[in-house]
């Protein structure tokens, strides 16, 4: 049984770093399945894609949806029957978590939609298809999917995991990411509410054990890395978290490595401030994004 996390990213540097994820968990938990990884981008030519998924011929093809790719999967997902009609195909991802049905019924050849956190139930799904795990679908948790009388089915979410038991994902693979954008979370989840988006649908906002993150830190200051992406959705929504992650990096900072931190302007103090006046320039760079200007807007939109 080959399963393959295939990912289509907007650019060559970049890396999708659910697909890594879902593999190290699901790995752990099977350490003798065949999973393997796929990147891509939206630049390449869509049939040099195709072909490659066809040489790899997998029995199962998970494919990764997000804003930037959803149109380059949907195509891709039209053509994989033609060339590969006995491939299941599975889809991920924020830009299929919430509409699941509608995504199912607009592509009836796909199989499911994996919704929200996905690294317990693509486990499940791997056992699932390997024969030893659950007798039916319709036992996983956190699915929309065709039953045999290809009428469309969901589970209930399901409840979020511990993120510390998120595998690290570059142990091992670090020289693969040999000049691309290293990415890394220490929080899932959001605290705003804001109508627009659809990270304020999830509210649970949980955080990596933080002697298991400055374990992770120094191996990326250890292995010289570039540049390490924080993909926390408001990385300094928890003071004592975000204080405890710069101190660190400031203490152990070998002059090489930047990191990038989404932060909300608003809810830096003085501490904080003084904090980050302190770092080597070029040691952290902070993305601020600000949501509207108009008072109006920002009512209406629920930005606190």
């Amino acid at each position: 049984m080959k399963i393959l996390l295939a990912a289509v990213n907007a650019k060559y540097i970049h890396s999708n770093l659910a697909v890594y994820c879902l593999r190290a968990y699901a790995k752990k938990q099977h350490p003798a399945s065949n999973i393997t990884i796929s990147e891509y981008t939206i630049n390449q030519p869509f049939d040099e894609i195709l072909m490659d998924i066809y040489k790899q011929a997998p029995d199962v093809l998970c494919l990764s949806c997000y804003l930037w790719n959803v149109t380059e999967v949907g195509q891709l997902i039209q053509e994989i029957p033609k060339i590969l009609p006995d491939t299941k195909i599975w889809l991920g991802g924020p830009e299929v978590s919430y509409n699941a049905r509608e995504v199912l019924e607009k592509y009836p050849m796909a199989e499911g939609i994996m919704r929200g956190e996905g690294e317990e139930t693509f486990a499940e799904l791997v056992a699932y298809y390997e024969g030893r795990g659950a007798a039916e679908l319709i036992n996983i948790q956190g699915i929309t999917f065709r039953e045999k009388e290809k009428q469309i089915a969901a589970t209930p979410f399901r409840q979020i995991m511990d993120l510390s038991k998120v595998p690290f994902v570059y142990g091992g693979d670090i020289e693969n990411f040999k000049n691309r954008i290293i990415y890394y979370e220490t929080s899932r989840g959001c605290p705003f509410s804001c109508s627009y988006c659809l990270s304020s649908i999830d509210k649970c906002l949980r955080f990596r054990n933080l002697e298991l993150v400055k374990k992770e830190l120094q191996f990326f200051i250890d292995h010289e890395v570039p540049q390490v992406k924080f993909v926390d959705r408001t990385f300094n929504c928890k003071h004592d978290h975000a204080m405890a992650i710069w101190n660190y990096i400031k203490e152990h900072d070998k002059g090489i490595t930047n990191f990038h931190f989404e932060v909300a302007a608003d809810l830096l103090n003085e501490e904080e401030i003084e904090l980050i006046r302190s770092l080597r320039p070029g040691l952290i760079q902070l993305e601020i994004g600000i949501q509207s200007t108009n008072k109006q807007t920002i009512k209406e939109i629920n930005v606190p």
